[in-house]
């Protein structure tokens, strides 16, 4: 299988990492994997619930053991949560197993999925949703860049997209 016995999906929310995740490991017939999934499943609560009842930090835990739990399986692409790149603990952990890649959107198309979506993205309830994304993406920018790879998901389908990724990983699979 080579070096990388899974795939891993980094970026901002919005950015398609869950819906070409599932692209990607149906195409490779490959487990799916969502690190926020897996803590709201994990803990019997929403990741909201996990934010307003017992703060980030504590979210950031439960990711932190989620991402060691994942990095062990195999033939897994997993789908991170927006905010778990930021803790080394996490990149080195999925790195070691995982062929990381980065995907990355321009600010108005991710305001405008996270708009369509049903999901409640609890570091996005500030009043002026539009400055906090374009706050947290300029914060989170430099992580995203440690990232050797990314694919720029803006104006391709996912279908394109889950394409470039499968693409990358079989060229540095060999």
């Amino acid at each position: 299988m080579g070096r990388y016995h899974n795939i891993v999906l980094v970026g901002f929310m919005g950015t398609g990492k869950t819906t070409v995740g599932k692209l990607i490991a149906e195409r490779l017939g490959w487990r799916f994997a969502d690190t926020d999934a897996l803590i709201a499943a994990r803990s019997g609560r929403s990741v909201q619930m996990i934010f307003s009842e017992d703060g980030e930090a504590i979210f950031r835990e439960l990711e932190s053991a989620v991402c060691v739990e994942v990095s062990n399986w195999r033939r897994t692409v997993i789908a991170t949560g927006g905010g778990s790149w930021i803790a080394p603990a996490n990149r080195d952990v999925l790195c070691s197993t995982g062929f990381a890649v980065c995907l990355r959107a321009p600010l108005e198309q991710i305001e405008a999925r996270l708009l369509e979506s049903d999901d409640v993205r609890p570091l996005l309830s500030a009043p002026d949703r539009r400055q906090r994304i374009a706050d947290l993406m300029s914060a989170r920018s430099a992580i995203y860049d440690t990232v050797p790879r990314a694919v720029d998901t803006g104006g391709l389908t996912p279908y394109a997209v889950c394409d470039k990724v499968i693409a990358l990983w079989r060229a540095a699979n060999g």
